[in-house]
């Protein structure tokens, strides 16, 4: 388990840089929040954006979910087949949510060990800043075993198609 919102892989595939590109535009839509039509269902299996080099996708969820993973990739072609680097991130906003909160309850801590001694206190704002960031690696870290599972299914079986 990751200490940090973070993680990465690097997958080796046998199919062109091209045809992995064009079977995970297949299966990924562009989704505009805002206008109710992009949001119809489909069988996509992932949001986002793939581009010439790469891609920036997360999972297809049914209701919202803070510590989905956001999967960028980078895809790179060799002599047979390509390198996809994918990186799993938390989302700008959860990420910014989580260090808030973490740093919030810590100094919290801080004020109530150092400027006003109330021991109970410090040991209730550090123990919910502690556990406030461990639950959020806890669900993080189980997304990205989610996407990851998805991810894999795609290339490893649909790509045979």
């Amino acid at each position: 388990m990751n200490l940090l919102p973070y993680d990465s892989e690097t997958l080796v595939s046998s199919h062109p840089k091209e045809e992995v590109l064009y079977y995970l535009n297949r299966v990924t839509r562009e989704v505009n929040y805002l206008d109710k039509r992009s949001q119809k269902k489909s069988d996509a299996v992932f949001n986002g954006i793939v581009g010439q080099n790469g891609f920036r996708i997360s999972k297809v969820v049914d209701k919202s979910d803070t510590f989905l993973p956001l999967l960028l990739g980078k895809i790179e072609d060799t002599p047979r087949g390509s390198i996809i680097f994918i990186d799993y991130k938390l989302f700008p906003g959860a990420l910014f949510f989580l260090i808030f909160w973490t740093v919030v309850l810590l100094a919290f801590t801080a004020l109530y060990v150092f400027l006003i001694p109330n021991y109970t206190y410090a040991i209730i704002c550090s123990g919910l800043g502690l556990s406030n960031y461990f639950l959020a690696i806890y669900f993080f870290n189980r997304q990205v075993k989610a996407s990851r599972k998805v991810f894999h299914q795609l290339i490893n079986f649909q790509m045979k198609d």
